[in-house]
């Protein structure tokens, strides 16, 4: 990323089908932030509380201008699945 005070970067969640490796995307978000590390801390955060239709399983950064800057896995979901703790 260029240096710059901060950054405006598009945030995409995604569930993949394994059968085809087909991309559906379930939520997408503009932010800033001030680097990389600071955009994948808001992905994480999105992935848990974003109010999407289904719980994604990837994520993609995209920079302004469209280009993938960043792309993962994700386990949104791992902690809700467990359900209570007591």
């Amino acid at each position: 990323m260029p240096e710059a005070d901060s950054y405006e970067v598009v945030i995409e969640f995604y569930r993949t089908r394994l059968a085809d490796d087909a991309h559906a995307v379930v939520g997408r978000e503009t932010v800033d932030a001030v680097d990389l590390d600071a955009v994948i801390e808001i992905a994480r955060l999105l992935a848990r509380t974003l109010n999407m239709p289904q719980w994604p399983d990837a994520v993609a950064i995209a920079d302004a201008e469209g280009a993938t800057i960043y792309s993962s896995i994700i386990a949104a979901q791992t902690d809700i699945d467990k359900g209570p703790t007591s």
